[in-house]
């Protein structure tokens, strides 16, 4: 990442970032952050990962969607030539399209972890840690404090740091943070303390109303009452299920689960919804395959039905349903995007 950026004149530098890690609500929590800074009259480019409707929800610049391919074009000759990931690649197309934008602050989301995340090149004024679950663990840690060591590894010294959670208070100390700022644990109250640690002022928090990201607790479909959340690990499921709509007759789910992230263990809580579960799978190559989930899910469910495709997998679950039923399209935030990739 250095060594592209250098090719490219550092536009990292062009710019001062709020850098958001943590395990779940980070893209949430990026774009209210970023809706508060619009409305405090600044330039603001937001670059948040994965996508679910099209890649060009990645990259933000003044509350409007970048043009992707121009980004990418950018880009692209001097990636290839040094053989660089697809996400460093993106990462680069965002900081090099901020800084042609000439903005006053990027809000830029982790993508993995933090201290060897792609991400960890800006000059970061603000840390904002949304939440510390176990995930990841192969690459992360077996333990929260192994994983929040990594995360909070991007701190540089003198910057703010916003914790949703103050048992980490003293690591982001130790990594020298100028200050330390403990909020509430909603998306809103961290994004509104990042916003307002760096302004140094207050923001309005009603700026961020209406703020809504695909595939995060998304109503879709017509007829019967369909919902579509991207939580993809056991803390995901945690906050997803006391924030569903009421389904008297419970919920039919349609699941795919990436095969590292305790797939048991989560179809374990999401069983609390309802009986029946259909089975998919994602493309992501990481994606526990149809049948092998749906024998997970046995353990679990009245009713398990296998549909490897996950267009036909969603339309038998509204069959199952029924005009007046629920359904769940839950596991995976790639379930989401193959599924609108279709519609």
């Amino acid at each position: 990442m250095h060594a592209l950026l250098r090719e490219l004149g550092e536009p990292q530098e062009r710019f001062p970032a709020i850098h958001v890690v943590g395990t779940n609500g980070k893209s949430t929590t990026a774009r209210l952050t970023e809706a508060l800074l619009l409305d405090a009259g600044l330039s603001v480019g937001a670059y948040l990962s994965p996508h679910v409707r099209s890649w060009s929800e990645r990259i933000r610049v003044d509350g409007d969607e970048a043009d992707f391919e121009v980004a990418v074009a950018a880009v692209r000759p001097i990636a290839e030539s040094f053989r660089a990931t697809q996400f460093e690649a993106l990462t680069v197309a965002a900081l090099l399209a901020f800084a042609a934008a000439e903005v006053d602050v990027a809000v830029v989301e982790a993508g993995l972890g933090g201290r060897h995340d792609a991400t960890n090149v800006l000059d970061t004024r603000v840390v904002v840690l949304t939440s510390v679950a176990l995930d990841h663990m192969d690459v992360l840690g077996e333990t929260r404090e192994a994983i929040a060591a990594e995360k909070l590894a991007v701190v540089q010294p003198g910057c703010i740091v916003v914790l949703s959670e103050p048992e980490w208070r003293e690591r982001a100390e130790e990594n020298g943070a100028g200050a330390v700022v403990v909020t509430g644990r909603s998306n809103l109250a961290l994004a509104i303390a990042a916003a307002e640690s760096f302004l140094d002022r207050p923001v309005d928090p009603h700026a961020a109303d209406g703020i809504a990201l695909p595939g995060r607790l998304e109503r879709r479909g017509e007829g019967p009452l369909e919902v579509w959340d991207g939580a993809h690990n056991l803390a995901g499921i945690g906050w997803l299920l006391p924030r569903l709509p009421s389904a008297p007759d419970g919920w039919t789910v349609v699941c795919s689960i990436l095969r590292d992230k305790r797939p048991g263990m989560m179809l374990q809580a999401l069983s609390v919804l309802g009986p029946t579960l259909v089975a998919t799978e994602s493309r992501s190559g990481r994606a526990l395959p149809a049948v092998e989930l749906a024998a997970l899910a046995s353990a679990h469910f009245e009713r398990v039905e296998t549909e490897p495709d996950p267009v036909s997998a969603r339309a038998r679950a509204r069959d199952l349903a029924g005009a007046d039923g629920a359904v769940l399209v839950t596991g995976s935030l790639y379930l989401l995007a193959d599924l609108s990739g279709s519609l």
